[in-house]
């Protein structure tokens, strides 16, 4: 098998397992206060602190939740409901997540007013763009750290300053990124999501991170857990396995962006060389390491996708497959990619585990497979 579908999900790492299965024993409720209770609690908090220091985050507050689309509804929902007397405007971009997409358009339902900016053909957000579209009533900006199609980083910083400047919340989903540089005082975002299973974590765990001052309506009631933002007993063990991924990820940040990229610009030479009418998609050099995003020409990628899968070989496509059609991706859409294009991309994500001998395989069997598809058209 090669496996080259880590944008999607990761296999939880050997030292996760372990840190994992030494907690699974503390069952208690984190919020009983018998000593086992307390033992849990601990175990919680002191995950909760690692992170704070690792995300250079001393002020602000770390709220575990069961996924990055939870924090991201917690997030743009949060801050939107508690400031719906101030303001009803939105910025965002036509290049997110479905996550922040889906809660953008339920909030156009509920009176709030979203503009969706542009991207330049590389999927990249302006700054003076985000600026351009800020009004009085705007109470929020949401755009994404990198791209979890073509793998596009966007320009954070600057516009973390125009939001800054502007006295705007800035929100960032971060999800594909656990691998970038995460310090917070840095970034200057208000709101940052991250979660688990990206970064060969469990599935189950994300968390939203809140800058000290930013206040948010909460979307579940209950118990008053996680500052009362989350209510509902704690998964304690996913967060125990979550801050032990992301510790191990930006202690290996360094050495693993190195490696991957040099395979990741290997995989695109070769394929270059080997396969004509092939397209790179996404930024060429402010992009994530891991992400090779690809068009050919006269293929379609619901066929490419099957015949790579019946050789053992796993990736995604550009556009959302169904068993009866493929729907264009939003993301190269809002890039100007052409329709003929479109229909005809993969993504492969690298990780940890792939090796130049699964690149070498990968691109074999894509100049057999993609020669066949052509001649059968």
């Amino acid at each position: 098998m090669i496996y080259l579908d880590y944008a999607a999900a990761t296999p939880v790492r050997k030292e996760v397992q372990k840190a994992i299965d030494e907690v699974s024993l503390y069952f208690a409720n984190p919020g009983s206060i018998h000593d086992e209770g307390l033992k849990t609690r601990d175990l919680l908090e002191s995950s909760r602190r690692k992170i704070k220091k690792m995300l250079n985050a001393p002020a602000g507050k770390i709220i575990f939740t069961s996924s990055g689309t939870e924090s991201v509804n917690l997030a743009i929902k949060g801050v939107a409901f508690v400031n719906k007397e101030k303001g009803n405007h939105i910025i965002t971009s036509k290049v997110e997540h479905k996550a922040v997409l889906e809660t953008c358009k339920y909030l156009e339902k509920e009176g709030f007013s979203i503009t969706y900016l542009e991207v330049d053909n590389y999927g990249r957000v302006d700054p003076a763009e985000v600026e351009k579209a800020i009004t009085p009533r705007t109470i929020l900006i949401s755009i994404m750290y990198a791209n979890n199609e073509v793998g596009t980083i966007q320009p954070l910083k600057e516009i973390a300053a125009v939001a800054r400047n502007k006295k705007v919340v800035f929100h960032t989903d971060a999800c594909q990124a656990g691998y970038l540089d995460l310090d917070l005082q840095k970034l200057g975002v208000d709101l940052l999501t991250l979660n688990s299973n990206k970064i060969y974590g469990p599935k189950g765990a994300g968390l939203l991170y809140v800058r000290a001052g930013i206040e948010l309506q909460p979307l579940i009631h209950g118990g008053g857990q996680e500052f009362g933002l989350r209510c509902g007993t704690e998964n304690v063990a996913a967060i125990v396995g979550f801050a032990k991924a992301l510790e191990l990820a930006q202690q290996e940040k360094d050495a693993e962006n190195k490696r991957l990229e040099d395979l990741r610009n290997y995989f695109i030479a070769e394929v270059g060389n080997k396969i004509s009418g092939v397209i790179l998609n996404g930024h060429p050099t402010a992009r994530l390491s891991n992400n090779v995003h690809l068009s050919f020409q006269e293929v379609d990628a619901g066929s490419l996708l099957l015949h790579l899968s019946l050789q053992g070989i796993y990736a995604s496509a550009g556009s959302a497959c169904t068993a009866h059609e493929i729907t264009i991706s939003h993301v190269l859409k809002a890039m100007n990619v052409s329709e003929a294009l479109a229909r005809g991309s993969i993504r492969f994500s690298l990780g940890k585990y792939t090796s130049k001998e699964d690149i070498d395989k990968t691109v074999k069997v894509l100049v057999q497979v993609v020669s066949s598809l052509r001649k059968a058209i």
